[in-house]
């Protein structure tokens, strides 16, 4: 594959930095290829036409060449139109971008997640049910790359978790009856079947992915997580 030129292949850009004067190496997770890093050479020139189409959560098809891991951009195209984020949603997008970005490896095939993210991005721009929207796609990330927790059943008895008991993560096996817990059974069967989720339910399930996440990243800080609090506060 690193000799090959890649034709066409549905992109979405991650992040991006300067390179240079004139260019920007992006972060980019395609459909087939996983999160693969590219050089855009020239964009930030003035009279360059393509740096108006390398946007963030613009569904793109990119063609690129090389052997090293840092490919070279050949050609950019609209893959559809565009998915415009706001307000909040576009906040909430950005995290959703280092989520990603901390949870695959490059260059290590995830199409799901590709699909997922696609969908995503589309959930954001039309609705109002953010705070499920995002509980949702980590539920779904964590398990599409390996990291899935057994959501219903207490690990202490293996058995189904019971709807108006009280449970908590345990790092090292999954879910556990606890008397201080900070989510319900009924929540845990709620998440596992992706239904809606009223505001307690919300208020847990986002305590419960906080923890799980922080565990699989080993207490690595995502920044855009707390960009994201500080603007839901003054909402």
């Amino acid at each position: 594959m690193n000799d090959s030129a890649i034709l066409l292949q549905p992109a979405f850009i991650l992040q991006h930095r300067k390179y240079r004067e004139t260019s920007l190496i992006l972060d980019v997770l395609t459909h087939d290829f996983g999160i693969v890093s590219i050089l855009a050479k020239g964009v930030r020139k003035k009279k360059s036409k393509t740096a108006g189409l390398l946007l963030a959560f613009t569904a793109l098809k990119l063609s690129y060449v090389g052997r090293s891991e840092l490919k070279i951009l050949t050609h950019v195209e609209l893959n559809s139109t565009l998915t415009t984020l706001k307000g909040i949603s576009l906040y909430c997008g950005f995290y959703v971008n280092e989520l990603i970005i901390c949870f695959l490896h490059k260059n290590d095939p995830h199409p799901e997640v590709y699909e997922e993210y696609e969908q995503c991005l589309c959930l954001l721009a039309n609705s109002v049910d953010i705070e499920q929207i995002l509980r949702f796609f980590e539920l779904n990330l964590i398990e599409q790359v390996g990291y899935g927790i057994q959501l219903t059943l207490n690990v202490d008895t293996n058995t189904l978790v019971e709807s108006f008991k009280k449970y908590r993560f345990s790092d090292e096996s999954g879910m556990t009856e606890s008397a201080d817990g900070y989510i319900c059974g009924a929540t845990l069967f709620a998440l596992e079947a992706r239904e809606s989720l009223n505001q307690q339910a919300l208020y847990e399930a986002k305590n419960l992915m906080r923890r799980v996440i922080d565990f699989q990243l080993q207490g690595k800080e995502l920044k855009s997580r707390v960009v994201l609090a500080k603007i839901i506060k003054q909402l």
